[in-house]
């Protein structure tokens, strides 16, 4: 049994990865307004209290972090600074503050999304900050000691996130098809990849 933090795990990804997880190990959910324990990632101060809180743990998840949807030209400095400051500096800063809190061998995994590669209109600030987090977990992954293991797993839509904005969840991928790829960071053996959910679907 392993203890695992699950950081966004009363969203609607972060659910379906503590339930794929939660039969045989430990899961601590921690989220901004909800879970076990509170975070907002985009504090570093908040990021270190929850991990001095939870311990040592044997794998951090995280299913988190907020970025603005809007065309380039009408994007505000809020906005960017929000999407920076959350999805990818808030997930850098887990890696950064969570080593220390990681045991030997065991394993960080962040999230990034499809629009890294597969941009759309109003995705300019979504697809830069899930690029860079792909691209400091494969830097990061060269640097961390102790055999720890760094991955991310890149979600497409999601079908629920999809029937709540009232287009065709069949263009989506369930959540519990997701949270797969996230238990394949954790249980498995891989470091510095990026995993395309949709992979790991039939898993």
């Amino acid at each position: 049994m392993m203890k695992v933090l699950v950081i966004g795990g009363t969203g609607t990804i972060g659910q379906a990865v503590v339930r794929e997880l939660g039969d045989d190990n430990e899961v601590v959910v921690a989220g901004r307004n909800g879970g076990d324990l509170r975070v907002d990632i985009t504090s570093p101060d908040s990021i270190r209290d929850l991990l001095q809180q939870v311990g040592t743990v044997d794998a951090i998840v995280s299913c988190a972090g907020q970025a603005a949807f809007a065309a380039t030209t009408e994007l505000t400095e809020e906005q960017m600074e929000l999407s920076v400051r959350s999805k990818l500096l808030g997930q850098v800063n887990l890696v950064r503050f969570g080593a220390a809190h990681v045991v030997d061998g065991g394993s960080i995994t962040l999230s990034s999304g499809l629009l890294a590669h597969q941009p759309a209109r109003g995705s300019a600030a979504i697809s830069m900050v899930n690029a860079g987090v792909e691209a400091f977990a494969r830097a990061a992954a060269l640097d961390l000691p102790r055999g720890i293991r760094v991955n991310v797993v890149s979600p497409p839509w999601v079908a629920e996130t999809l029937t709540a904005m009232g287009r065709d969840p069949s263009k989506g991928l369930p959540a519990d098809k997701v949270a797969l790829a996230y238990a394949e960071c954790v249980r498995g053996s891989r470091t510095g990849e990026v995993l395309d959910a949709r992979d790991f679907a039939n898993g």
